[in-house]
C-alpha cells in the first residue's frame, strides 16, 4: 500500500482484523461482502493464516464453501507450512475436509517431517476423516489397507472431541 495516510493504514488493519475473525466465526455473508469489495480472498493473519486456514481450522463450512468459490487457494501454507487440509484433518472436520478435496486440495502435502493431512488423521483418532482420505488415495497400499483396518477396530475419536 503506498500514499496512504497513518490513519487509513490503521482502518486497513482494523478490517482485516475484522475480516480473519469473520473467517473464524464462520461469517460467509460479512466477509464475502468485504472479498467484493476489494479484499483479498488469500489474506493471511500475521502468522501466516489464510483466511481459508482459519474458517478449515474453526469447522467454518459456509466460509469455506464461500472462499472456494471466490477462488482461495486451497493448498496455500501458513508460516508453519500446513495447508487448511491439514488443520481440518487434525481437528477430525469431515464436511470440511471433504469440501477441500472436492476444491482440489492435494491429499498427499507433505506439512513437515512427512506428515500428510491423513497422517495428521490417523494420529489423533479422526477414524472417519482418515478413512475418507485414504480412500482417496490414487494408488492404494498395503499400509493403507492396515490403517483403515486399523481404524476400524480402533479409531472412535470424533470431530465433536476436538
Amino acid at each position: 500500500m503506498t500514499n496512504l495516510t497513518q490513519a487509513e493504514e490503521q482502518r486497513y488493519s482494523e478490517l482485516c482484523a475484522m475480516a480473519l475473525d469473520f473467517a473464524r466465526q464462520d461469517e460467509a455473508d460479512e466477509l464475502e461482502k468485504m472479498i467484493k469489495a476489494g479484499l483479498s480472498v488469500n489474506l493471511k493473519s500475521a502468522k501466516g493464516d489464510t483466511l481459508l486456514m482459519l474458517a478449515s481450522y474453526n469447522n467454518a463450512l459456509n466460509t469455506v464453501n464461500m472462499l472456494l468459490s471466490n477462488g482461495a487457494r486451497v493448498d496455500e501454507r501458513n508460516d508453519r507450512g500446513q495447508t487448511p487440509l491439514a488443520g481440518a484433518a487434525f481437528k477430525g472436520y469431515l464436511d470440511i475436509v471433504k469440501a477441500l478435496v472436492n476444491a482440489g486440495a492435494d491429499i498427499e502435502a507433505n506439512n513437515g517431517l512427512g506428515m500428510t493431512p491423513c497422517t495428521f488423521a490417523v494420529m489423533f483418532g479422526r477414524s472417519e476423516t482418515a478413512k475418507f482420505l485414504l480412500s482417496k488415495r490414487k494408488k492404494e497400499n498395503i499400509f493403507q489397507k492396515l490403517t483403515i483396518k486399523f481404524l476400524e477396530i480402533f479409531g472412535n475419536k470424533s470431530a465433536k472431541t476436538a
